[in-house]
């Protein structure tokens, strides 16, 4: 769970961070190893992939719905709805959902909402958890927006760098209409006063369904997704029962059912780091160590039987090709050593570096796939 943790930034701490992105202004390019997207609509390459500028746009017609799951926010929340309200791109409403927390944060909410009338809706959460949390606001998103809108999903504790929804809209926008897209990024990971800023892992292989099978590269505090993704989302949020955590499963979803996804290579937040994240970056040893323990004490088992049912409960929206693929996946995770081996060896899978898909083979060996 998350925990609350002093400090607010100054109004210009997340202009200073973006190493020159001020005031939404950055630039178009975007930049890194080609990547692609496979799916019933095609390929998208990165390498030719660019971002327009947003900062000339006129018509903000494109309204996102951000879904914030809070839990004891304490004094991060304030900080993260201010960015939120210093967006480039205004037209935005926040869904937030308290899961039951013991200090102000509901009150912290009661005051935005009052201050900007018509930004914020303050809801109570199921009380069990982040994951159920999100699902219980897409399920609250598709029952009050319908399917005309964007959505984004919110961490309670970043900040958001001012052009983060416009860079993610305008990525997003030359796609054809009814074509479930998601947008994430990279992020700039800082401390919990928003200091010793470091870039988050880059992603050099391309996102698609036979890596989000085993690894998830879509960050949920900088997902974005069009209004045919969320479409998608929200209606499978009504046929999900269990997850590990919602963004996993959003990139298997829009992957499993031929979308595309754009990662960018350009930080769009600030990614507050503290004893109470949930997930928190996997970019330094003691993390990478703490996931391989996690793999030898059979939670990546655990975290693949989970994913697994909540694709099967929604396998009719996937394509052909990633429902059979699916179908392998999970009788690789069931069966003994050499077929499961077998099995694996023709799928495909692959995770993002050398080490991770090293550490995906030894889950398989030790019959914790």
């Amino acid at each position: 769970m998350i925990t609350a943790l002093p400090a607010r930034p100054e109004k210009n701490a997340a202009d200073a961070a973006a190493g020159g992105w001020r005031s939404g202004r950055f630039s178009p390019r975007v930049t890194g190893a080609p990547q692609r997207a496979q799916g019933r609509y095609g390929v998208l390459r990165m390498r030719d992939h660019t971002i327009p500028d947003t900062t000339a746009r006129a018509d903000e017609t494109d309204r996102v719905t951000i879904l914030m799951a809070v839990w004891n926010a304490g004094k991060t929340l304030d900080p993260q709805l201010h960015s939120i309200l210093d967006q480039t791109h205004a037209n935005w409403h926040i869904l937030a959902a308290d899961d039951g927390s013991s200090d102000d944060s509901p009150q912290t909410l009661a005051r935005f909402a009052a201050a900007h009338p018509g930004r914020l809706t303050p809801l109570c959460g199921p009380r069990n958890g982040a994951a159920r949390n999100f699902v219980f606001l897409l399920r609250e998103a598709g029952r009050r927006e319908g399917a005309t809108g964007w959505i984004a999903f919110c961490d309670q504790d970043d900040v958001w760098l001012p052009g983060k929804l416009a860079r993610g809209i305008a990525a997003l926008s030359s796609l054809p209409e009814g074509q479930p897209a998601l947008y994430c990024s990279r992020t700039w990971v800082t401390d919990f006063d928003l200091k010793a800023r470091r870039l988050s892992a880059a992603r050099p292989r391309p996102p698609g369904f036979r890596n989000a099978l085993v690894q998830n590269i879509a960050s949920g505090n900088t997902t974005l997704l069009n209004p045919a993704a969320a479409q998608l989302v929200c209606a499978a949020a009504q046929e999900v029962t269990e997850l590990v955590v919602h963004d996993w499963w959003v990139y298997q979803l829009v992957t499993g059912a031929g979308g595309t996804v754009v990662h960018d290579d350009e930080p769009t937040l600030l990614y507050r780091q503290h004893p109470g994240n949930q997930i928190g970056a996997n970019d330094h040893l003691r993390a990478r160590l703490k996931r391989i323990g996690q793999l030898l004490r059979g939670d990546f088992r655990e975290w693949n039987r989970v994913n697994i049912a909540a694709l099967r409960a929604s396998a009719h929206r996937l394509t052909p090709a990633n429902r059979a693929l699916l179908d392998r996946f999970a009788a690789a995770h069931d069966a003994p050593l050499v077929s499961r081996l077998r099995l694996l060896s023709g799928m495909g899978l692959y995770r993002q570096s050398r080490a991770a898909q090293l550490a995906l083979w030894l889950a398989a060996l030790l019959g914790r796939l």
